[in-house]
């Protein structure tokens, strides 16, 4: 069986450039499927923006049709502990002879080394890290996948909501709807 691809995030909200690494993420690591994995409100840092069921009906809109995609709410769940190593521990016990590939951009990839137990997640999976412009390039142990450069950012998109200013090419179409209809990220 072909390895399946894990992105976390708090998807706050989801936009196209978690779209389009997840689209290289199939092609390029010959993945089975994506699993998209919104975080809940981790202690290490500050809280998603949007409540979780916003987050996820903007997941589901994004990924809407694609069969190859599928969400997992675990760390939604209550006593979810926010901690890659522990959702990917919960997942190697349930998916036992399946390969997991972590999936992040160079941005977090960046911060690794103040994870909780990271030097223990190349057990848990293989890492693929994905180009991201500012960024350095990650080391050779890790699996570099490259993609066309995106400069979009969750918090960029909820500030630029705020102000009022046009974000249509940095959202599906309907996760904007959602975010207008919604009232979200002081969007009026």
């Amino acid at each position: 069986m072909r390895p399946l691809g894990v992105l976390g995030g708090t998807f706050d909200p989801v936009h196209n450039a978690h779209l389009e690494l997840a689209r290289t993420a199939l092609a390029a690591l010959d993945l089975e499927r994506v699993l998209w994995i919104p975080t809940g409100a981790p202690r290490y840092r500050e809280p998603p923006v949007a409540a979780a069921p916003h987050r996820v009906a903007m997941l589901e809109l994004a990924i809407g049709g694609e069969p190859r995609y599928a969400i997992d709410e675990r760390e939604l769940a209550p006593g979810g502990s926010g901690y890659s190593y522990d959702m990917l521990a919960s997942l190697r016990s349930e998916l036992t002879g399946i390969s997991l590939v972590l999936l992040m951009g160079a941005d977090q990839y960046s911060k690794i080394e103040t994870w909780h137990r990271w030097r223990e997640l190349p057990r848990l999976c293989r890492i693929a890290v994905f180009a991201r412009p500012g960024w350095p390039e990650p080391p050779a142990s890790v699996t570099r996948v490259s993609m066309p450069p995106l400069a979009v950012s969750g918090s960029e998109i909820r500030t630029c909501i705020a102000r009022g200013d046009d974000v249509s090419a940095m959202l599906p179409p309907a996760v904007l709807d959602y975010i207008q209809t919604h009232h979200l990220y002081g969007h009026p």
